[in-house]
């Protein structure tokens, strides 16, 4: 593909996948689990066989293939990788381009149920006025975008990736939103063209104390709460992060050869970070979380997702402070989130929060799990913009 073309895609997979996929279903190897071990060792047993029995006899991947392909989708090449996209014209002249970004171990399955009321409000009961223009990336190295090529690609090559394409997409100015890595990535995409951002919205906020050697200073009693639980979270669940950083290559070849490695250690962060109680079906239906496995499993992308934790964190590779970002920043905090940050630290980056709104319910996975309080917060968020971009 030449570097400035831009081509349809459809989500069209060979039937000898999907019958490889059984095969290897069929043949699962099961461990052993400790009784009433639940979830506190991993992925709780007979949870993880109720869905890969669902995925193997009940899950209908050609219904989710309608599902990814309802809206139009291209592939282009920026900086020698290809990049997947969701590209999706409001059928309202003014509406404001927005680019989403997902992140781990998500993809733009996240967005499905999101991406008509944010282009076509009106026609899911909403105002004409909130409309936007979407442009919703698969990050290089996740889904359809493919493996990335080469070494060395990481939040800052993937924050140019999205600039280029938008400006390919021919949009000068826009509202950037993300949340995990697609935080990260609007958030340099902010700092290193500003002028290019009508403004930034986060539902995953980083920070850090004013003063690190009285880090708690000024905090309220429930942003120390948060701290504390933080740093307890951290000890207990980081171990993924650690392995994904260090050395993701031994780990990836076992989740892309066995789909039930991939669909444990993937739908363990969905039960994880989700506001669902203990039980992630009152978050995602089964259908659901296999939608986005499906796109890493179909893809062979888990290693090279993973890889972009290497490349930020890896040895020699710890991310520099982050630079301060001027560009008018709202978030969402939604309660299950896993990065609690306290306003104060927040604000040692983003000079300028505009908005910072508690939400009632959900998690890390904003979008997916509470589409409707989503897309209304992040319209509310955009229409003070509107009137002077």
């Amino acid at each position: 593909m030449a570097e400035e073309a831009v081509q349809p895609f459809r989500c069209d997979v060979p039937d000898e996948v999907i019958a490889d996929l059984h095969d290897r279903l069929d043949r699962t190897r099961w461990p052993d689990q400790l009784p009433d071990a639940d979830w506190d060792y991993g992925t709780e047993l007979s949870f993880l066989r109720a869905l890969c029995d669902h995925w193997r006899h009940d899950f209908d991947w050609r219904a989710a293939e309608a599902r990814f392909n309802a809206f139009p989708q291209f592939m282009t090449e920026i900086d020698g990788e290809q990049v997947h996209f969701y590209h999706i014209r409001s059928p309202e002249p003014d509406a404001v381009p927005l680019i989403i970004t997902h992140g781990y171990p998500g993809s733009v399955a996240e967005f499905l149920d999101i991406l008509g009321p944010l282009t076509d409000p009106v026609a899911y009961g909403g105002n004409r006025r909130d409309a936007f223009h979407v442009v919703a990336p698969s990050i290089p190295g996740y889904g359809f975008s493919g493996p990335t090529r080469q070494r060395g690609f990481n939040i800052a090559r993937a924050a140019k990736v999205n600039l280029r394409l938008m400006e390919r997409l021919g949009y000068d100015r826009y509202i950037a939103q993300g949340g995990d890595w697609g935080s990260g990535i609007s958030t340099a995409m902010a700092a290193m063209q500003p002028e290019r951002l009508i403004a930034l919205h986060l539902n995953f906020i980083v920070g850090f104390p004013a003063d690190p050697a009285n880090p708690l200073e000024g905090l309220t009693e429930k942003e120390k709460a948060a701290v504390a639980w933080k740093e307890n979270y951290d000890l207990h669940e980081h171990g993924y992060r650690i392995i994904q950083s260090t050395k993701p290559q031994s780990l990836a070849y076992g989740l892309t050869d066995s789909p039930v490695g991939l669909a444990a250690w993937v739908v363990e962060k969905f039960k994880t970070w989700s506001d669902c109680g203990g039980n992630v079906e009152t978050s995602f239906s089964k259908d659901q979380l296999l939608e986005n496995i499906m796109l890493y499993w179909v893809t062979g992308t888990i290693n090279s997702a993973m890889r972009l934790y290497y490349e930020g964190n890896g040895p020699g590779r710890a991310p520099s402070q982050l630079a301060k970002v001027n560009v008018p920043t709202g978030y969402a905090f939604f309660p299950a989130e896993i990065r609690p940050t306290p306003r104060a630290w927040a604000n040692q980056i983003y000079t300028n929060i505009v908005r910072w709104t508690e939400m009632p319910k959900g998690g890390h996975f904003a979008a997916f799990e509470q589409p409707t309080a989503f897309v209304d917060e992040l319209r509310a968020f955009v229409r003070e913009f509107r009137s002077g971009r």
